[in-house]
């Protein structure tokens, strides 16, 4: 377990390395580094449906220069194992006072541990499973905090035992700086989505809150997702947790 710590801090701190490095050597205006470190007491993905199951890290890094970003996301469990590494590339394609929408791709890395006969004993083995995503993201803004929009993801498998074509399909709003006290601020984000993976489909709801103060890097937020009718194996009808995020920025 100690070994897989020092693995886990060594990519987080290379990832930093690497984006501050990029930030600071360029010379050019409108570049953006940003990022958050998250801790919760149970992984959930981007799809909501998919969760670890025990307590994770995830790190988010942004390296933003103009439309383009390029984004890693990077999870593991707090035991040190790797459980899926994103490394997403993003283009704002209309970014109108009302209207945005924004494109990406990204490879994806799951990891998966089993237990394999080796040389006539067994032994626990990490598998990694590779995948292929795209996706589209318009949102509407009714005013300066309050936006309603969709969100498409597209993954493809590519190895053998993945989910060949996954489509995660949904409508959802954003309810931002909502004010508590002077200091004190929160964020809500409803969605309805639609889950198909391969010949397996289903409906959820998902509403994620946040907690944050101005001018305070650390947060606290919430997820709750919710089985509304499902045939996918293994889908549970009730799945919870609770983080606290540290979120940093840097303006070039």
């Amino acid at each position: 377990m100690q070994k897989k710590t020092v693995y886990l801090i060594f990519i987080f701190l290379s990832l930093t390395h690497f984006s501050f490095s990029q930030s600071e050597d360029s010379t050019k205006k409108n570049s953006h580094f940003s990022g958050s470190v998250s801790v919760t007491n149970n992984g959930i993905s981007i799809v909501p449906s998919f969760s670890l199951d025990k307590p994770a890290a995830q790190f988010n890094l942004s390296l933003a220069k103009n439309r383009f970003s390029f984004e890693p996301d990077i999870r593991f469990s707090l035991a040190g194992k790797p459980w899926s590494f994103l490394f997403w590339a993003r283009y704002k394609l209309v970014t109108n006072h009302k209207f945005k929408m924004n494109v990406g791709t990204h490879l994806g890395l799951n990891f998966k541990t089993s237990i394999l006969p080796i040389g006539g004993d067994t032994n626990e083995v990490t598998i990694t499973r590779r995948y292929l995503a795209a996706e589209l993201s318009p949102n509407y803004f009714l005013s300066k905090n309050i936006s309603v929009g969709m969100y498409y993801l597209y993954s493809h498998g590519l190895d053998a035992g993945t989910i060949g074509n996954t489509h995660f399909i949904t409508i959802n709003a954003n309810f931002s700086n909502i004010k508590i006290t002077d200091e004190f601020f929160i964020k809500v984000n409803p969605q309805f989505y639609y889950l198909k993976l391969d010949a397996q489909d289903g409906f959820y709801f998902t509403y994620s809150f946040t907690l944050a103060k101005k001018n305070f890097p650390i947060s606290v937020s919430a997820i709750i997702n919710k089985e509304i009718n499902s045939t996918i194996t293994g889908s549970k009808n009730l799945l919870w947790n609770a983080s606290l995020t540290y979120s940093f920025n840097k303006n070039t």
